[in-house]
């Protein structure tokens, strides 16, 4: 097979004798010089700043945005540090405690007047790990028709941003590290115009747990509209199992980190978080570390939580009920989602693949996942909807197709379903593509990897798919030259959809079948607390 480059090229025209190039701005706590790159035509600012470092009394505390000191005249061509990630043991020479940082990408000929829209993307990796150094801005800004701002923020991760329990919630907060992305978004309405933004014309993006942290976006605080973006899109969004902060899982889960931490069996909670606060960076990440070792069935233990404060309803009930921002959408998913998870987990009886896996190691992985989730339930799954026969007897296959849905895909028809039934545009896709993958995140290839040679259908495609992101950023709608329109959502399943294929892209219908089953998963939203 013949293997060309695909060339990222601007379609609009970079002024560079005329335009001044807005390489160094100004903000009220510091002066930011960028890095201009004349080759590529973009400028880099990287590693600004946002909140103060969530170190100290500030650890488990909201962010504190913007930050409190002047920080003078400062260096941003090269990227901050990035948030711990759950396993590891102390921080690294790139990661650490202090990781508030976001980077901001602008064409060359942007002045402070351009008033140019804005994409927010936000990591994924299991609210356990991840950094925003791995998106490069290349692939989304040089191709797009019309010029848009990419900006990527770290936020705290694991036990750093997301433990939780009601020592935590009387001490503290729930969700910092969903705090810090909202910190991040107001940051942008306050700051981005002086990077040549527009703040009436924010699209926010995320994919895994980024994409799950655009839905929680979506109905934190009740589903109010606070302005704060004004689109959405979301690849592979994750429906989780949200318990309360109260519930023994959760509970349990902070008994076992404080302890390890060398803080359990304090009189009170606020004693426990007052040894928490003054433990070490290392002594902190080498117990959340440790707590994940003795979770062999679980994948990522440290996750959101409903705190009734940022997040009042669990998804599906807030969706249901309309409770959630209206404002076009773009959200989809991949054909396999669910593959390779089970293979990850170090307990052979919640592993899929194991050679003596049996129908209960298929249920004790969902379980590891949705503690809540009843054997009962899990059995009318099967019976109904996947039973092992369509698998040709393969509990790996079974197990991949109903955590691919239950998590990933129904998900997708779900938050498409309910913008079309309070009236707001959605856009459904479907990524199939046999050459590259249709794994989770197989599809980012396309957008973040710069050095990624495609043959000539992939290009071909991936081309379309830069457009259509792009252009709903830039105009509300996603087109692409040469490509076929994308329609809009047009029943409770978001249907139809599209299907990005290199064979060729198409529209879709969701099948019924799928949508039976989709239902299903929804129907257990109380059990499964989603």
């Amino acid at each position: 097979m013949l293997f060309t480059p695909l060339l990222c090229v601007a379609t609009y025209h970079l002024v560079l004798a005329t335009a001044a190039q807005l390489s160094t701005v100004e903000l009220d706590y510091g002066t930011f010089n960028g890095y201009t790159d004349t080759t590529n035509g973009l400028i880099y600012f990287r590693g600004i700043r946002y909140a103060d470092p969530p170190i100290d009394d500030l650890r488990w505390q909201a962010p504190v945005s913007p930050p409190s000191d002047d920080l003078g005249e400062v260096d941003a061509t090269d990227f901050g540090s990035a948030c711990i990630d759950t396993t590891q043991k102390d921080e690294g020479p790139t990661t650490s405690e202090d990781c508030l940082f976001g980077n901001v990408y602008i064409p060359i000929a942007t002045t402070p007047s351009s008033a140019l829209p804005v994409l927010v993307y936000f990591h994924g990796g299991g609210f356990e790990s991840g950094r925003s150094t791995k998106y490069p801005p290349e692939n989304i800004v040089l191709p797009s028709a019309s010029p848009l701002i990419f900006a990527t923020f770290d936020y705290r991760l694991g036990q750093f941003g997301f433990l939780a329990g009601t020592p935590l919630h009387d001490n503290g907060v729930l969700n910092a590290g969903l705090l810090d992305q909202k910190a991040a978004l107001e940051w942008v309405q306050r700051y981005i115009t002086e990077f040549g933004g527009d703040p009436t014309r924010v699209t926010i993006w995320g994919q895994s747990a980024g994409a799950a942290s655009v839905v929680y976006h979506l109905i934190g605080d009740g589903g109010t509209n606070t302005d704060l973006f004004h689109q959405a899109m979301a690849d592979s969004p994750p429906l989780l199992s949200l318990p309360n902060y109260t519930d023994a899982v959760v509970e349990n889960l902070f008994t076992k980190f404080a302890e390890l931490a060398g803080c359990g069996n304090k009189a009170t909670g606020a004693a426990t978080m007052s040894c928490l606060r003054d433990a070490s960076t290392h002594k902190i990440a080498s117990a959340g570390s440790k707590t994940l070792t003795t979770l062999t069935s679980s994948l990522y233990p440290f996750a959101p939580v409903a705190d009734g404060s940022f997040i009042q309803e669990r998804p599906i009930d807030a969706l249901r009920s309309g409770n959630f921002v209206r404002v076009p959408l773009l959200f989809g998913s991949n054909t396999n989602e669910g593959a390779n998870w089970s293979a990850k987990l170090p307990n052979a009886n919640a592993n899929t693949s194991s050679a003596h896996a049996m129908q209960m190691t298929v249920y004790n992985f969902l379980a590891g996942q949705y503690t809540t989730l009843t054997n009962q339930s899990f059995q009318a799954a099967v019976a109904e909807y996947y039973p092992l026969s369509q698998y040709g007897g393969s509990y790996s296959l079974q197990g991949q197709q109903m955590y691919g849905e239950m998590r990933y895909i129904c998900s997708a028809l779900l938050v498409t379903g309910a913008a079309h039934d309070f009236g707001v545009n959605a856009y459904q896709y479907h990524w199939d593509n046999p050459t590259l993958g249709s794994t989770h995140a197989d599809e980012l290839v396309v957008f973040f990897n710069l050095t990624q040679v495609f043959d000539p259908a992939d290009a071909a495609l991936a081309a379309a798919m830069r457009s259509y992101w792009t252009s709903f950023v830039t105009s509300g709608a996603p087109t692409a030259p040469g490509s076929i329109a994308w329609p809009v959502g047009e029943d409770t399943n978001g249907s139809p959809r599209i299907l990005l294929h290199p064979g060729g892209v198409a529209v879709e219908e969701v099948s019924s079948e799928l949508s039976e089953r989709c239902a299903f998963w929804h129907g257990l939203a109380d059990e499964l607390d989603t």
